[in-house]
This record gives structure tokens, C-alpha cells and sequence, in this order.
């Protein structure tokens, strides 16, 4: 039984990614603050859970480890902006540090998650080839951590970087700061999406299954087809505009509920755009991505309607880290004043 390590795996991507590994017969160590909660990873006689910071793990977490799939990231640019020295440690120097130590420790491969995002904007296609230009502390920490795993990847030692197109789906961690979640939430939720003018600008979306499918197929795939590469990781048919994306999620949530959505325009023109090539992972890998932007709307709407999800602080990233920054603030204060007056 091959054994995985996990980090960030009780995360957006994690969650769902760890019980489908569990399925497939892997030995999962996860390893995750659990900082948006402890119930995102049911137990499993092979799951190994490690509450610990990723900044901290030593060469030990890696005994008789096969692979590991570094998903630990503060995850999207807002947090990213406020939060610009935690994020350059934990997505880019733990990562390379977590690279270096499973070398060291006699691992096998070794997956980066990165981000699309990392190219910038631009009016054309962008493949693995071509120049990056992060923009973002959350981009430039991913630009990073590729800079200092890929030199690591040697014959007894795979190194493959996943960037990936904007992730949507349902997650038992569900993130609603997500386009396409965000987008479904306010159509089910309020009958209306406010949406920036003019809606001409590109993104790249890919389903959490299909992310998570690849994750999978990595682990199983011929070293000499993806040892020290880097792969687009999407669809064609899924380089949205947004004003395409957004009447789409329009139209499905408005026949889901068999009532009228409008799309309601502000602001001005949001130039920021760009689109990806994914000939790479389809010629080298065979890889397509299979779910279509219907089907994760309507996940996502049932859900919803049965209760099953439930949107609350912890699904927007951002208003959660800075709850949470507040709560330690309040704690360190309750321990200095009982400190004051001796109290146990």
C-alpha cells in the first residue's frame, strides 16, 4: 500500500481530494492546522491525521512516505494581501522546505499545486512555455515555490507542478469566495448577481473532481512523462468570460428554482483577463476534464436546498482568517489579565 502525504488536506481541495485517495487503497498522512475546523476529514483506519503547521514538519513526518501532494497555501489574493508574510512562508518557503525533506527522506515524488494566476493578464493564450508574471503576493509566492522545487527533481526523485485553473465545486471545506460558488450562492440566495462591467474578461475554471481526479493519476503516471514538468491544468471549454460564465450560472440556478435572476452591472470595466492553454496535459497525459459548469452549479443548489451546506464565516477565507486573528488577540489578553491576578 502506497502511502501519501497531504498537506493543506483539510482545505478547499484536500477534503476531497484525501477520501478519494482513502478509496483508492492509498495510506494518507494528512497534515492541516484544521483552522476551519476538525470535521472536514471523516476517520479511516488508514488516515493518519498530524495537527501541525506545515512550517514545522521535520524529516520524521516523512518515514516510508511514497509521495506528497503539497496543498498548504493561504489561498486567494485578498488574504494573501493582508497576510503577505505568513503567506510567502507557508506557500512558498514551506513548500520548497517540505520538497527538500522528502528528498532527503527517500520519497518518490513529490506534487506542486500552484496557480494559473501566475502568467498575469493578457489577450492570448498562455501555455507552459510561456513567460510568468505574478501580480499578486498569492501569485509570486506560487512563482516561488515552482522556482524552488523544480531544480530539486532528480531520477529517484519526481517533481511535477499542477497550475491550475480557478477551482469550483462542492467541498466539505466549501468556499463560497470562489467565482463560480460565489456566483451560484448569490443567484440562489438573493435572485440577483451584482457583476462588474463590462464581463468581457477571461478566466480559466476547473471542476474540484477533476483537480482532484488528476491528483490521482499523477500518482500512478510514468515518471519520465512528468518529472520536472509543468502543466496547464483546465479546459478549453472552460476559459469563460464572465459575462458567458455568469448568465450560464443565471440560467441554471433560475430553472433550478423556476424563478426570474437578473444580473445587476457596477463599476468599471475589469481589464484584468487571461486564458489557457492546455494542449500539454491532454497530448503528454491523456487528461480531459469531464465535469461540465451545470453540473457543479446544480451540486451545489441541491446542497443548499436540502441543507446539506450551509454558507457561514468560515466559507469566505478571508473574513475567517481575520476572525480568527481576533480570537487569538482576545485569548493572549484573557491569559495576560488572569496572569495579573493569579487566576487558574
Amino acid at each position: 500500500m502506497k502511502k501519501v502525504l497531504v498537506t493543506g488536506a483539510a482545505g478547499y481541495i484536500g477534503s476531497v481530494l484525501v477520501p478519494k485517495l482513502l478509496s483508492k487503497k492509498y495510506e494518507v498522512v494528512a497534515v492541516d492546522r484544521f483552522f476551519f475546523g476538525a470535521n472536514k476529514l471523516a476517520q479511516h483506519n488508514v488516515l493518519n491525521v498530524v495537527k501541525d503547521d506545515s512550517r514545522k514538519l521535520t524529516i520524521e513526518h516523512f518515514k516510508d512516505v511514497d509521495a506528497v501532494i503539497d496543498l498548504v497555501a493561504i489561498s486567494n489574493d485578498p488574504s494573501a494581501e493582508l497576510f503577505k508574510q505568513a503567506t510567502m512562508e507557508i506557500n512558498a518557503d514551506s513548500r520548497i522546505r517540505t520538497a527538500a525533506l522528502a528528498k532527503q527522506a527517500g520519497v518518490k515524488q513529490y506534487i506542486l499545486p500552484s496557480s494559473a494566476s501566475i502568467y498575469g493578464f493578457h489577450d492570448d493564450l498562455r501555455d507552459e512555455s510561456c513567460k510568468t508574471n505574478p501580480l499578486t503576493v498569492y501569485a509570486k509566492a506560487n512563482e516561488q515555490a515552482e522556482l524552488g522545487v523544480l531544480p530539486l527533481a532528480a531520477e529517484d526523485f519526481t517533481v511535477t507542478v499542477m497550475r491550475q485553473a480557478t477551482v469550483y465545486g462542492l467541498s466539505p471545506r466549501m468556499r463560497f469566495d470562489l467565482a463560480v460558488n460565489g456566483m451560484t450562492y448569490g443567484c440562489y440566495a438573493s435572485k440577483m448577481l451584482p457583476l462588474m462591467r463590462d464581463g468581457s474578461q477571461y478566466r480559466p475554471m476547473l471542476h474540484v473532481q477533476d483537480t482532484t481526479d488528476l491528483f490521482c493519476q499523477l500518482l500512478e503516471t510514468e515518471s519520465s512523462l512528468i518529472n520536472g514538468e509543468i502543466f496547464n491544468v483546465g479546459s478549453e471549454s472552460h476559459n469563460f468570460q464572465i459575462k458567458d460564465l455568469a448568465q450560464e450560472i443565471v440560467t441554471i440556478v433560475a430553472e433550478f428554482l423556476s424563478e426570474k435572476i437578473e444580473i445587476e452591472w457596477y463599476g468599471d470595466p475589469d481589464v484584468r483577463s487571461y486564458r489557457l492553454n492546455f494542449n500539454k496535459i491532454e497530448s503528454t497525459l491523456g487528461w480531459k476534464a469531464k465535469r461540465n459548469l451545470k453540473e457543479g452549479v446544480i451540486e451545489i443548489l441541491e446542497a443548499l436546498k436540502s441543507g446539506k451546506l450551509v454558507k457561514d464565516d468560515s466559507s469566505i477565507t478571508l473574513e475567517w482568517y481575520q476572525q480568527l486573528v481576533t480570537w487569538h488577540k482576545r485569548i493572549k489578553e484573557i491569559e495576560k489579565y488572569n496572569g495579573i491576578l493569579d487566576i487558574e
